[in-house]
Formats: structure tokens, sequence, C-alpha cells
């Protein structure tokens, strides 16, 4: 298991990025550093996520992986339409950084920046 950080991006609302934005997660990687979909049922409950958004308050839920190679961000007491598909994140190596974009609630892609992985 693996505790990762994202920040976010440098965006037209934050021209040097953001690290009061973000999310702090935790998943199985490989030895390559991407998501190990073949471990993940086994630490489903340990893969916790974080964000936080500069003054607010912070959300708390689990990374899910869904049919296919979907996976999403699901917060505690929110609705399954409300969860944050993240692009691509099969296909990502979570090395200090590399970029991973998520949709948020409120329907933006935004990207991050991976910063920290222990």
């Amino acid at each position: 298991m693996k505790e990762i950080r994202l920040e976010l991006a440098r965006n037209p609302d934050f021209p040097e990025g953001s690290a009061a934005h973000g999310y702090l997660f935790h998943a199985p990687l490989d030895d390559t550093g991407h998501l190990d979909q073949s471990a993940w049922p086994s630490f489903r409950d340990r893969c916790t996520v974080d964000r936080f958004w500069g003054g607010e308050p912070a959300e708390n839920g689990h990374l899910r992986h869904t049919r296919g190679r979907r996976w999403v961000f699901h917060y505690d007491g929110m609705d399954d339409d409300e969860d944050e598909p993240i692009f691509a994140f099969d296909r990502h190596a979570f090395i200090e950084g590399e970029y991973v974009s998520i949709t948020e609630h409120d329907g933006v892609q935004r990207t991050f920046r991976v910063v920290s992985v222990r």
C-alpha cells in the first residue's frame, strides 16, 4: 500500500498550482508505480481518499474500481452519481512529478500533479 498525494496543477485560476487543493489517497501499486488491480480487492477497505480544497471541509471516502477499467473516488454520504471519475487511472504511473486528471463534483476535469508517493 502506498500513500499518494496529488496537488492541483497550474490552471487559469491557480497559475502556480495549489498545495491547498488536492487529494491524499491510499492504493496498492505495482513495481512500476501503476495501480495493482489484482491486489485492490484485498485492500479495498484500506483504499481511502481525503479531498482537501482550500478552506472547505475535507471530504473522505474510498477509491473504487467499477466495471471495466474505471476508477473513481467515492465519498461517504454521497450518491454513486456524484463519484469523481479519474481519467485513465489504470494507465498512470504514480511517480512524483507525473500528472493525472480527475473530473470533480462540479463536472470540471482538473489536472493534478503527483507530489509524493510513500
